[in-house]
């Protein structure tokens, strides 16, 4: 078994289990802040486990890993714009996974949810968990931002991209 093959194990099992994948923060760290109640009330049961309480959702389980259109993915909590589809790529991981996110559009953290430090990355608009990224992806970054597909939207290029959430 190869490393990301165990890791993509590992995860899955994580969420099998609903462990805590990483750090609670500080809601006033993001330019927008809402309540965890507020929260629940706007999202599916699912995005909202895995955006704010860092659940991780399981390898091979959204539609969004197999989306080759043009567009961009965006926050599903509140809509910011955080990956071009041109920066996306198949990792083999069974999540949706980028070489490069949008300028300014994704901040990290350390996670020791495995015990061992990752990097864990999260919207900087309203603090959401994204992922995880790795330092075995594709050039010219080399970075791999392996994200949960239910914190994520679709907007293809011919749609609007919507509004931010206030």
């Amino acid at each position: 078994m190869n490393r990301r093959n165990w890791i993509s194990s590992v995860s899955g099992l994580m969420a099998a289990f609903s462990l805590p994948a990483g750090p609670a923060r500080a809601a006033s760290a993001f330019p927008l802040t809402k309540s965890k109640q507020d929260w629940k009330a706007l999202l599916p049961a699912d995005a909202y486990r895995v955006l704010f309480e860092h659940d991780t959702e399981p390898a091979g389980s959204s539609a969004l890993n197999a989306e080759k259109r043009a567009g961009t993915f965006i926050c599903a909590a509140c809509n910011q714009p955080l990956f071009d589809s041109a920066h996306k790529y198949e990792s083999g991981t069974g999540w949706p996974s980028f070489w490069q996110p949008l300028a300014g559009a994704v901040g990290t953290s350390t996670d020791f949810g495995l015990i061992y430090p990752r990097t864990e990355y999260h919207c900087s608009h309203c603090g959401g968990h994204q992922g995880h990224v790795f330092n075995d992806g594709p050039q010219p970054t080399g970075k791999r931002y392996c994200n949960n597909g239910v914190a994520l939207k679709f907007i293809a290029k011919t749609e609007t991209l919507p509004a931010l959430r206030t």
